[in-house]
């Protein structure tokens, strides 16, 4: 399967960088930045740029806030002309460790509400790549966990961890989402969330 959209959630708004639940939002910008392809435009209640003209691959971010990601995403792919099995969608998950990544073909939203404004919206056969940034305090309220920064100590792991999301993204859209389910989906090595100074 190809991937012509990737979307990348999170939350609109400075007070949000580098919070867990914006993970999505940083491996969208890290895919840009590496393909070099200008900058975020506004379109269709996103920011969207366009990333391999040959194709037509783009990658974008919800102007919304992320439990009202369905219905930006809905107009982007109506746009675009794309259907929802086109699009893969990176999201955070609390329930993963910070590292871990799970590529799926479809599936439901579990805990987040964000995937379940999309599953409301598209139904669930969309490919979603799930980052892992959980860890820490179980005890703490979720809401307040997840629109927390990374701690000090986490930080770096967590830089690897958008990288790798990255990586992940780029072998999807390269050679398809079969190849990054068997490249990613399992625990990562030392060497890939090493520390990059």
């Amino acid at each position: 399967m190809a991937v012509d959209l990737v979307l990348g959630l999170g939350n609109p708004g400075a007070q949000y960088a580098g919070t867990r639940h914006n993970v999505g939002f940083e491996v969208a910008d890290e895919v840009l930045r590496r393909r070099g392809r200008g900058k975020w435009m506004e379109r269709f209640s996103c920011e969207l740029a366009v990333i391999a003209p040959g194709r037509m691959v783009a990658v974008a971010r919800p102007l919304s806030y992320m439990n009202r990601s369905g219905s930006a995403a809905r107009r982007l792919l109506a746009e675009l002309d794309l259907r929802a099995e086109d699009m893969l969608v990176v999201v955070d998950d609390v329930d993963l460790s910070l590292g871990t990544l799970r590529l799926r073909i479809s599936g439901g939203p579990g805990t987040h509400n964000g995937l379940r404004d999309l599953c409301d919206a598209l139904g669930t056969g969309f490919p979603r790549l799930r980052v892992g940034v959980g860890g820490g305090d179980p005890e703490v309220d979720l809401a307040e966990y997840v629109l927390a920064p990374f701690s000090p100590d986490e930080q770096a792991r967590a830089a690897a961890t958008v990288r790798r999301a990255a990586d992940a993204v780029e072998v999807a859209i390269r050679d398809g989402l079969e190849r990054a389910m068997n490249t990613y989906n399992r625990p990562p090595g030392a060497d890939e969330l090493r520390v990059k100074s």
